[in-house]
């Protein structure tokens, strides 16, 4: 049982024994350590119900659940009501055998499935830096339902239909012509990027001349490929692999637009206007007006197959739907989700994550995204100028609904003070200790019994507490779609062990009882660490 639930078993019999049943018990950590473990509002909650002045029923329930016990050494009534609880220190102590490998692993979700599609780039190029956020979001936010017990499918949905294609295959046949004629025109609208004329000049080595007359098809091919295969090594090398590539051609294949087409007319949700289709969104939402969804010439807008694409999904039988969009989408994505919903099908499934922009500063001042001459920074090179575990961990730890400013001169540092690799270090830092403990007390300590209760010292009781809280922020964090709670956690916790370990000797040879004892907080630490970077997205050094 943990504290809370033992918390809420005493105090639940005792609000009974006054007359309520069942209460609703918020059970909230004080900011001041000052105030206690533990501080509830249940005495205010219910005082006009009891007919009680909310600090004299607080200081009954305290009488009623019979302290000091086992575990609650203390209560105290502050301000106009709070009860805040003490915690002895032997409850601590007692659940640090509790952390294991698959601490802060949950079950509250077992049995469910999930979807999250995220990414979805058009393959007309490879991966900028302004896809950079979503992709760590997206991979994070997965682990994070992992580890609530869902079980996730990693979708990509595949966008290689419209006028983009077309221009993406005019744009390689161009440059391919350029290499026979190097005064053939390039279209003004094209794509500019070097990897256009990469894709060029592979063709040309594969078929010299004879494409100038084969027609768009060849080029559109190879360069959609090229640009899928691009985009999928940058995500591999992120650590990112999609259980599904959703291929929006399949929703005209199957006939799933024309169905929807059909849904729509037939309950008189969509009408004709100057050739065009509209959807009647002003009736579905007040707050909307009207959208196209055929235009005259007869291509669907984008809401259109993303509708048929929603309602697939939800065909599927997925607990829960997540889409991670740019918040340039905040609009279109409720008028995808209303048009569904108008349907009959149930949108409270879909959750939608919006996340703002990302803005590059070195050395204080904003960068101008123009390393190449087509004056994009693609995300291939931040990974190769920052690395990996970097690039994830800057653009996940703000919250995605805030503007994140990625300090890229920051990023490079291999210190302390860049935020990755401060946690990074308490993690290795731990390793080491350990890797030394095995040669001052034997690889065999571990299975040594162990005494616990040898840790006293107020910087091992804090560790312990932020160590326990782990669960709690990994089923908060997941609630609210929120990795950047997790990366706010281990800072306190890498704060906490630095604290203990600078205040207090861990390995002493002249008192090996506390010093196993506070081996086994070490290793506590690093397997909480450890979860929280697996579930963030980076990795683990043992060494740095």
């Amino acid at each position: 049982m943990s504290i809370k639930d033992y918390i809420i078993s005493k105090f639940t019999a005792a609000f009974k024994s006054i007359g309520l049943d069942n209460p609703t018990l918020d059970i909230n950590i004080p900011r001041d350590n000052s105030l206690g473990d533990f501080s509830l509002n249940s005495a205010m909650t219910y005082a006009k119900q009891l007919k009680k002045n909310p600090r004299d029923l607080a200081h009954e329930i305290i009488r009623l659940i019979n302290l000091p016990d086992r575990y609650i050494k203390k209560a105290e009534v502050a301000g106009p009501g709070f009860i805040n609880l003490f915690i002895s220190d032997e409850y601590f102590t007692d659940k640090l055998n509790e952390i294991d490998e698959c601490f802060g692993k949950l079950n509250i979700n077992q049995g469910k499935t999930a979807n999250v599609e995220w990414v979805s780039a058009n393959p007309t190029g490879p991966l900028h830096t302004g896809h950079g956020r979503q992709i760590a979001l997206g991979k994070a936010i997965s682990n994070l339902l992992e580890w609530t017990g869902y079980k996730v499918t990693r979708e990509y949905y595949y966008n290689n239909a419209g006028r983009q294609m077309d221009k993406l295959a005019e744009s390689v046949y161009a440059r391919y012509r350029q290499i026979i004629d190097p005064d053939y025109p390039f279209p003004e609208d094209a794509y500019h990027g070097e990897y256009i004329g990469e894709i060029a000049a592979d063709l040309f080595a594969r078929y010299d001349d004879k494409l100038i007359d084969s027609g768009n098809k060849i080029f559109r091919d190879a360069a959609e490929q090229w640009c899928f295969n691009s985009i999928r090594k940058t995500l591999h090398r992120m650590g990112i692999r999609h259980d599904i590539f959703f291929n929006e051609s399949s929703l005209y294949e199957t006939g799933k637009i024309s169905e929807i087409l059909t849904h729509f007319r037939d309950k008189n949700l969509s009408y004709e206007k100057d050739g065009a289709v509209w959807l009647k969104i002003s009736e579905i939402n007040k707050n909307a007006v009207d959208k196209v969804i055929v235009k005259s010439s007869g291509e669907p807008t984008y809401r259109l197959p993303d509708m048929a694409y929603h309602i697939d999904k939800i065909k599927r039988g997925y607990d829960l739907i997540v889409d991670i969009f740019g918040a340039d989408h905040a609009d279109t994505s409720k008028e995808v989700i209303a048009g569904v919903a108008s349907l009959g099908y149930d949108v409270s499934i879909i959750k939608v994550i919006l996340h703002q922009m990302v803005t590059f500063v070195e050395g204080g001042k904003p960068v101008k995204m123009s390393k190449r001459a087509d004056n994009v920074y693609y995300l291939d090179e931040l990974l190769n100028d920052v690395g990996e575990d970097v690039a994830q961990f800057f653009f996940v730890m703000r919250s995605a609904n805030t503007h994140l400013e990625f300090d890229i001169e920051l990023a490079k540092q291999q210190s302390e003070k860049n935020p990755v690799f401060y946690l990074q270090y308490a993690h290795a830092r731990i390793c080491g200790i350990l890797r030394n403990s095995f040669e001052v007390f034997g690889d065999k300590w571990t299975d040594e019994k162990i005494n616990l209760n040898e840790l006293k010292a107020e910087e091992e009781i804090s560790l312990i507490k932020i160590l326990l809280n782990f669960p709690d922020v990994v089923e908060t964090s997941a609630r609210w779609f929120e990795p950047h709670r997790i990366i706010n956690y281990l800072n306190d916790v890498a704060e906490a062990f630095h604290r203990f370990y600078h205040n207090l000797r861990v390995i002493d040879v002249r008192n090996k009882t506390l010093s196993l004892a506070r081996l086994k907080l070490c290793v506590a630490a690093k397997t909480v660490l450890k979860n929280g970077f697996e579930i963030i997205g980076i990795s683990a050094p043992e060494r740095m």
